[in-house]
């Protein structure tokens, strides 16, 4: 923390200099990072006045103190295993927004509906974060569930939080869909995003793109639009194609379509950065789909297994309902100094 303090104070001084505005850009980006390092200082500055509070309440000795100190000790250790948490998320995209992707994989109806049981996990999640949601293009399944859905999470380290998400999660169930009651194996893949504004880093020029417009789809009578306001949107130079048709304003729908963009592009830049590391140093393997990350099993008993880090729960109905940080925490804790 004390090399947190004095990053602090040279920023700060910094940012008196009379010519700090003079590059507009670089200044924003001086503020942003001293309002950050402020915040994580002013956190573990109260921690320890906290700490220092309690210690003198129980060198006073009363009985009648020790449940108010007990209680305060616990708070602490929660506050402190938090801080311990956020701090392993260093990487460059950690503490900003997210955005979410889900596609059904094998399984037919039932992986439509397994991608849908995912989206509401996700969902779920965000709210008990605290997090604001916004879903930004759905294509719904041909019976139930949905094929595809592309949400935008919101916070203080979303993205550093979902990336443990990454993946092809497994859904093992009595299917619902078959009449003789079966046992099904579903798949969904799950992509993570960084949430970025447009940046020297990526900047997508106008004759980049072919923006098609086109009427949304729905369920049919009053939710068909009659308009064109459904957006896609072709990178020409990498071929990525992203749609979004989720908003009645065709303005909207582009926003949000170039949103998922620069993410995808963000994205794709980094991984092959990666990969160009990882063939340097003779480690590189592709990425398939048939490898799972996580396991969710409901039938022939219940238990959730992250295939990465071997941490599972019986609690399946839980983790769907929402309660994934244990998983997350694991995947953290066993990577930590590999963020990206």
């Amino acid at each position: 923390m004390a090399s947190k303090e004095i990053q602090l104070s040279d920023l700060q001084i910094e940012a008196e200099s009379p010519s700090f505005w003079d590059s507009p850009d670089s200044a924003q980006k001086v503020m942003k990072r001293i309002s950050s390092l402020k915040d994580e200082v002013d956190d573990w500055r109260m921690i320890t006045q906290r700490i220092k509070d309690a210690i003198e309440l129980a060198q006073i000795g009363d009985e009648s103190l020790y449940s108010e100190i007990e209680n305060e000790t616990i708070a602490l250790e929660n506050s402190v295993e938090h801080r311990e948490i956020t701090a392993m998320l260093a990487g460059k995209y950690d503490r900003g927004d997210a955005i979410i992707a889900i596609h059904s994989g094998a399984g037919g109806i039932d992986a439509q509906d397994w991608a849908e049981m995912l989206l509401r996990m996700y969902l779920r999640w965000a709210e008990h974060a605290g997090y604001a949601t916004e879903v930004l293009d759905t294509s719904e399944g041909d019976e139930a569930g949905i094929k595809s859905v592309v949400v935008s999470i919101s916070g203080k380290y979303a993205y550093g939080y979902l990336r443990a998400e990454k993946g092809v999660h497994r859904l093992v169930r009595l299917s619902p869909y078959d009449a003789a009651h079966r046992r099904h194996t579903s798949f969904a893949l799950v992509e993570v995003l960084p949430q970025v504004k447009e940046t020297d880093e990526i900047i997508i020029g106008p004759d980049d793109l072919r923006i098609d417009v086109y009427r949304s789809s729905g369920a049919g009578g009053q939710n068909v639009q009659k308009n064109a306001t459904a957006v896609r949107i072709l990178h020409i130079p990498t071929g990525i194609v992203v749609t979004c048709q989720n908003e009645r304003s065709q303005t909207q729908n582009r926003e949000n379509a170039l949103r998922v963009l620069r993410a995808r592009l963000i994205e794709l830049k980094d991984q092959q950065h990666v990969e160009t590391l990882a063939e340097l140093r003779g480690e590189y393997t592709k990425a398939e789909w048939g490898s799972q990350i996580r396991s969710y099993v409901l039938h022939p008993y219940q238990m959730v297994k992250d295939h990465r880090t071997d941490y599972e729960v019986g609690n399946a109905l839980g983790v769907l309902n929402g309660d994934i940080d244990p998983f997350i925490e694991a995947y953290l804790r066993a990577n930590v100094g590999t963020a990206s």
